[in-house]
């Protein structure tokens, strides 16, 4: 009687295993994923890399913004010390984002990786740096001059100073050096004046030791410089849906940053000295961030035209258009 039992509790356990068996792995892993996605609120995760510099604000200011409201997206951000490490990660689509140098990111499109342009940055605020002996563009000749990339607006705000004064870039030394570097350079006399990403230009000029010789909107108003990039497989994996409604808060952040709303952002996310970001925020702003045809026809005859990219993806190829 006994082993008729035992006999027949080794069946039941059989036949129970085999019909949970039947499909276990797929049913138990939808649970799973079907829990995870019930715990995250099924947000969709966007990942942008950035340089912490004042000019991807924007980007800081729509993480704080989606993360205060109950919506699909969440940004994760990934910080990078260099635009060549930066630009590795988003061209292989490491990254599904970037807040990059729009020039860097034209060139690359221009070598068939599949990158678009969504949003720029920023507007203004990049400033020509020098020491005090340097007061008008004329006076660059013979002086060297560090830009962060010759693929950025940079390079071409110094080409355009240098052309008012009837200069070529021929004219000057330019070398490249990281935008953390430059303030220490111009103090040493290593350089005489640089071009870069802020708060790297408001550090020379609250510490004394370098002035301010041209605003970018002397030069160029309205200037593209940084903008907001996305790898396509993000976009194709993400959904026009979910891609609208980030440039939509996007847009809207930036609106938002205003004085004391982007002072209190750039302390948070980039830990600079309070009055040299004061002094830098004086010099951006971040309305009215669209990539319209007719600027965006400005920086491509203008990339052209200073050597920087002899074929740049025109605008129907390189600028997301929204379904």
């Amino acid at each position: 009687m006994r082993k008729n039992i035992v006999a027949l509790l080794v069946v039941m356990i059989l036949s129970a295993n085999l019909f949970y068996g039947c499909g276990s792995s797929s049913d138990l892993a939808v649970n799973k994923a079907s829990t995870e996605s019930a715990k995250s609120g099924d947000k969709k995760t966007v990942t942008i890399g950035y340089l912490p510099i004042t000019h991807a604000l924007a980007v800081f200011a729509e993480k704080e913004l989606l993360d205060s409201e109950d919506g699909d997206i969440t940004i994760k951000l990934e910080k990078f010390s260099s635009w060549s490490d930066l630009m590795d990660a988003l061209n292989s689509g490491s990254i599904d984002g970037a807040s990059v140098l729009i020039e860097l990111a034209m060139g690359a499109r221009s070598q068939g990786i599949d990158l678009k342009a969504v949003a720029l940055g920023h507007k203004d605020g990049n400033v020509i740096v020098t020491s005090e002996e340097i007061q008008t563009a004329a006076d660059l000749k013979g002086k060297t001059i560090a830009i962060p990339s010759t693929q950025s607006s940079h390079n071409i705000l110094v080409q355009e100073a240098l052309a008012g004064a009837g200069l070529t870039i021929d004219d000057i030394n330019v070398v490249q050096l990281s935008p953390t570097e430059m303030p220490s350079s111009l103090a040493s006399g290593s350089i005489d004046g640089y071009c870069v990403a802020e708060p790297f230009g408001a550090q020379a000029v609250s510490q004394g030791f370098g002035h301010v010789l041209y605003y970018s909107e002397d030069l160029w108003e309205d200037s593209f410089c940084c903008g907001l990039v996305l790898h396509e497989s993000a976009i194709e994996s993400l959904g026009s849906d979910a891609v609208n409604t980030l440039i939509e808060k996007y847009y809207e952040a930036g609106s938002s940053l205003h004085a004391d709303d982007a002072q209190t952002i750039a302390e948070s996310y980039l830990g600079q000295d309070e009055e040299v970001l004061q002094t830098s925020l004086q010099w951006i702003h971040y309305d009215d961030l669209e990539i319209t045809p007719e600027g965006y026809q400005v920086l491509y005859d203008k990339v052209i035209e200073y050597g920087i990219n002899d074929n740049p993806p025109t605008y129907e190829e390189f600028v997301y258009q929204a379904e």
